[in-house]
């Protein structure tokens, strides 16, 4: 198989293939255009290519490219028109191969010493070259450690030249510090002028007032005379205006007095004994098991009215047969929602009647756990939001107290606090250790019917916080027990009582009242609360026969009855003064807004509405 022909003089390095400018490609010639073509011409070597590679000013390959596209540029030799330079002699450097003659086809041996020859001066091309690649890597090692060099140099000068920046930059901001500071300089020295200048002209002025005060004290000594004159009408004047403020003092008493009446008559038409309802809100653990509250409506348009409802079963099945509704109207009925000032409001007028002079009692009855000590004293805590009536009751009370003491009047107050348990009376104040002594109620003289419980505990008090101090001292002290219906149930009635004594010593009028604040222990069912046992047993049976007392004289009252069975009950015995003809009563009735509690709610409001219904007659203030 004959060899590929090899032009001669070819260069080693592969030749480019792109086109170069001014050169034109040509096609290489056919078997017939080479056969037509003279030995000689298709033989002729091309001219040698240079093989020295010098470094272009930029340092970069330009003799490299040139090389590579005076290659490209030259015309290929026909395929199968061979001529195989001479070997070189040793030691000769490769150059252009002579011109020989075409050997014939079957001189095979010939045509590869041809090729062994050409091969060789190829071998000692790539040598040259390779060596010449090694300088240029060389030469382009050291430009590019030049190339740092340059670099770093240049990142020092720009390092250098951002130090100059700045301080440049803080030479201008001193320049124009020292030029405001010059400005200010300029400007204060402006300012001393014209300070200067102002002195002068009020020196000037100073000198001229003088001399004008000196005329003008010599026209008061003139003017004083007059006045002196002028005193003695200005004195009859005061004495005049003296008499006018006596009779202006006495319209304000009778003002106040007519405020008094119609005060009292305010309260007398809303009724002298009056009843609210409040239903408690549910608690967090209560909310799981009464999803809402159906049994309890409250009309809209009516804040007096309380509807209670349950379904109705048949007596032979329990298909539904519809809702039974019990209506009740009271003074006022407060839903769940209701906060404890709003609740106030409603009675803080009743409040005022005690520094009037009238007895006023109020207290809240209801089943256990519906919520009657939350509405009279609230948390312990006494927080301003949740406080109950009695602290409301007594900030009212010395709020008013100071108003009045403005119209000439002063007041004096003492507070007690006492429980019945068990029909027996227990001292909240006192201390443990002094409870052995037995309470009894006792009349003040054989002439009046004003009652007292001597070696009862009674503090002078004269501000709210101190009265706040013995409602804590009496919460820690009374009696309560965990029933089936509440974790801290009241096992006691507790009462509170403030003796209240007004004096105005210029017209010589006095006045005493007594605003009790009751918080009665729950009415509960034997069933329901599960007392059993000696002590809860005695006690839910106290509990329930004071409340039927009660009951029972207020009806008495109403009914206009010759006796009132008062003494039937240590409660209602102690509370004569504050339940009868004389005094102004309001009666909280509360319940519950579980729907098990269905039946004592309704027992209890069908109580409050016999007491709505009464008429225990006009009450009188204690006044001397």
């Amino acid at each position: 198989m004959a060899a590929a022909p090899v032009p001669h003089g070819g260069s080693a390095l592969s030749i480019s293939r792109l086109p170069v400018r001014g050169a034109r490609n040509k096609r290489p010639a056919t078997e017939q255009e080479a056969a037509t073509v003279p030995e000689q011409k298709r033989a002729r070597p091309g001219p040698a290519a240079s093989t020295t590679v010098r470094p272009s000013a930029g340092g970069g390959r330009a003799p490299l490219k040139a090389l590579s596209v005076a290659a490209a540029s030259r015309p290929a030799a026909p395929r199968k028109a061979v001529s195989v330079a001479a070997a070189p002699r040793a030691g000769a450097p490769p150059g252009p191969a002579a011109p020989r003659s075409k050997r014939p086809p079957w001189d095979l041996k010939g045509q590869v010493t041809d090729l062994r020859a050409a091969l060789g001066g190829y071998r000692d091309k790539a040598q040259g070259l390779a060596g010449e690649n090694r300088d240029l890597r060389e030469q382009l090692d050291t430009l590019q450690r030049d190339l740092r060099d340059r670099e770093a140099r240049e990142n020092d000068l720009t390092h250098r030249l951002g130090i100059l920046d700045a301080e440049l930059v803080a030479c201008r901001e001193e320049a124009g510090r020292s030029r405001q500071e010059n400005e200010g300089l300029a400007a204060e020295k402006c300012r001393l002028e014209e300070e200067a200048e102002r002195r002068g002209r009020e020196m000037e002025e100073l000198v001229i007032r003088l001399e004008e005060k000196e005329a003008a004290l010599e026209r008061a000594e003139a003017a004083l005379a007059q006045q002196a004159a002028q005193a003695a009408q200005l004195r009859a004047q005061a004495a005049t205006q003296e008499q006018r403020l006596g009779q202006q003092e006495e319209k304000l008493h009778r003002l106040e007095m007519e405020r008094r009446r119609l005060h009292n008559l305010i309260q007398e038409l809303k009724g002298n004994i009056r009843v609210f309802c409040r239903v408690r809100p549910l608690l967090p653990e209560e909310e799981e098991r009464q999803k809402n509250l159906e049994h309890l409506r409250f009309p809209p348009q009516d804040n007096k009215a309380l509807v209670l409802c349950r379904p109705e079963e048949s007596h032979i099945g329990r298909d539904r047969r519809g809702d039974v509704r019990y209506d009740f109207s009271f003074d006022r009925v407060f839903p769940p929602a209701a906060s404890q000032h709003e609740i106030f409001e409603e009675i803080a007028s009743l409040v005022q009647s005690a520094l009037d002079g009238y007895h006023v009692c109020i207290f809240a009855y209801g089943q256990t756990g519906s919520g009657k000590t939350y509405t009279m004293e609230g948390p312990e805590a006494f927080d301003p939001e949740t406080r109950g009536m009695i602290p409301r009751a007594v900030r009212q009370v010395f709020q008013g107290a100071q108003e009045l003491a403005e119209k000439g009047w002063e007041y004096d107050f003492s507070a007690s606090f006492l429980e019945i348990y068990n029909e027996s009376l227990r001292d909240l104040l006192a201390a443990r250790s002094e409870r052995g002594t037995e309470l009894e109620i006792r009349r003040v003289s054989s002439v009046s019917e004003e009652l007292h419980v001597p070696n009862l505990r009674c503090v002078p008090v004269a501000c709210e916080e101190e009265v706040l101090g013995l409602l804590r001292t009496a919460a820690a002290n009374r009696s309560v027990a965990r029933t089936a219906l509440n974790d801290r149930s009241s096992r006691s009635h507790s009462v509170f009582q403030l003796r209240i004594r007004g004096s105005n010593a210029g017209r010589d009028l006095h006045c005493a009242s007594i605003l009790s604040l009751v918080d009665l222990a729950g009415s509960e069912r034997l069933d329901k609360s599960q007392s059993r046992g000696g002590d809860r047993l005695r006690e839910t049976q106290a509990i329930n026969t004071s409340l039927s007392a009660l009951g029972l004289v207020i009806m008495a009252l109403s009914n206009k009855e010759s006796h009132i069975p008062y003494r039937n009950s240590k409660l209602t015995y102690l509370l004569q003064n504050s339940l009868g003809g004389s005094a102004k009563m309001l009666m909280f009735v509360n319940i519950s807004p579980l729907e098990e509690n269905f039946a004592e709610s309704l027992n209890s409001l069908r109580f409050a509405s016999k007491v709505n219904e009464c008429v225990i007659g006009t009450a009188h203030a204690n006044r001397k």
